[in-house]
């Protein structure tokens, strides 16, 4: 009886059976044999499975496919940050190693402080040799004397073009200034009264002409008035031998023997008191003759320093600070911005006398030029910005093409029939 009892646990529940599936294994069992592979579905099955899909309203076979492309995903890090940007497919400027015309200086100045070389917005460069200045014509090559001074009154000890190109101020040792009309050869007045010994530095500010003498006074004249002193700076103990104005004409830099630059404000220049210099600078170790405003970045001043010193200096000249210094290993005789591109030129003297063009702000030397052999004391720019003429110690004149060339411009030889000054 027991046995009986327990008889009901292994009958299979009906109620969990598939007779339609098993239906199907019986009267499709050939099939299957034949074609072992073949997914065999009963009929009730495919129904469920037809009914599942309409109730929950999807179509089962198209569950996992896009209807369109998926996004193309987003680039979270550009590819610039993980490798370095492609190099620019600029070609390096060919940089002449040698100046493109020499000419003979006889009688030129040897001294630091001097300045004796100007190149005007007319294309005329002048040139003070001993008690003589020179002119000659960059675009038909053509010389003149302007003027032999006295020689009790000289010898000449700087010269500056004013912006028109036209009127030339010349410096002598006696601390008087000359203003000539180079158009007509005619001196138009002498400046007196500025000074008690040579102007040695000059600076134009359109109708400003800022003299730097001996003294270490520097005086503002009016040339269009008859009292022509409008304001003075004091503040040099030694000789002004660096004078420059911004390109704003706000703001004047003066440097001098005695290691100092003095940055000052125009508005605050008054020829009845003395004016308080904006910023002291007083880094460089030994004068400070090279002066040169960038021309890409307002108030920011480069300076250079003598043989002592031999460093580059970079000024933020509205607060002062010193943004960078480089040294040079040569006295620093003068300095050029150059105006198409991002590239600083130095002068040198003791103890190699070369020229040192410098990428900026880099400070990475692009080149060396070599040929003076002596110090090359004076340097100044075409009114283009192509080319520089420097003038040495070794009685030379020397014009480089260290700038470039300007597409536009047609190629020509400056002074190609001339080999010597006087």
């Amino acid at each position: 009886m027991n046995n009986w009892e327990n008889l009901d646990r292994f009958i299979p529940n009906r109620s969990a059976m598939d007779f339609s599936y098993a239906h199907c294994m019986l009267t499709e069992g050939m099939k299957i044999k034949q074609n072992p592979t073949e997914e065999v579905t009963s009929p009730s099955r495919e129904l469920f499975r037809k009914r599942l899909a309409e109730a929950l309203n999807m179509n089962r076979t198209r569950i996992l496919e896009f209807k369109n492309k998926p996004p193309p995903p987003v680039e979270l890090i550009p590819k610039y940050i993980l490798s370095p940007p492609p190099r620019s497919s600029k070609p390096m400027r060919y940089i002449p190693q040698k100046s493109e015309k020499t000419l003979e200086a006889l009688g030129i100045i040897d001294d630091f402080s001097l300045n004796l070389l100007d190149w005007g917005s007319s294309n005329v460069l002048s040139i003070a040799l001993e008690d003589t200045v020179y002119l000659w014509n960059a675009d038909d090559s053509s010389t003149s004397e302007l003027v032999t001074v006295e020689e009790e009154d000289g010898p000449i000890t700087s010269v500056s073009w004013a912006p028109d190109g036209r009127r030339l101020a010349i410096g002598l040792n006696n601390s008087h200034v000359q203003l000539w009309d180079c158009f007509d050869t005619k001196l138009l007045r002498t400046l007196r009264g500025a000074h008690e010994s040579r102007v040695s530095s000059l600076a134009w500010n359109n109708h400003i002409l800022t003299t730097g003498g001996l003294d270490g006074r520097i005086v503002n004249n009016d040339v269009r008035v008859r009292s022509h002193i409008v304001g003075t700076y004091s503040g040099h103990q030694q000789g002004v031998c660096g004078l420059k104005w911004s390109a704003s004409g706000r703001q004047l830099a003066s440097g001098g023997n005695d290691n100092l630059i003095h940055i000052w404000d125009r508005s605050m220049a008054s020829s009845n008191s003395t004016t308080r210099w904006l910023h002291r600078l007083d880094e460089h170790k030994d004068a400070v003759k090279a002066l040169a405003w960038c021309p890409f970045r307002e108030n920011m001043l480069a300076s250079g320093g003598g043989a002592g010193d031999q460093c580059i200096r970079f000024w933020n000249t509205n607060t002062g600070a010193c943004l960078n210094s480089v040294s040079t290993g040569s006295q620093v005789c003068a300095l050029l911005w150059n105006k198409n591109e991002r590239e600083l030129l130095s002068s040198h003297g003791l103890t190699r006398n070369q020229l040192t063009l410098w990428k900026y702000p880099s400070m990475v030397k692009m080149a060396e030029l070599n040929g003076h052999t002596s110090r090359v004391l004076f340097m100044t720019q075409s009114p283009d910005g192509c080319m520089v003429a420097t003038a040495a110690g070794d009685q030379e004149l020397r014009f480089w093409k260290v700038f470039g060339t300007l597409a536009s411009k047609a190629k020509t030889e400056p002074f190609a029939n001339f080999n010597r000054i006087r």
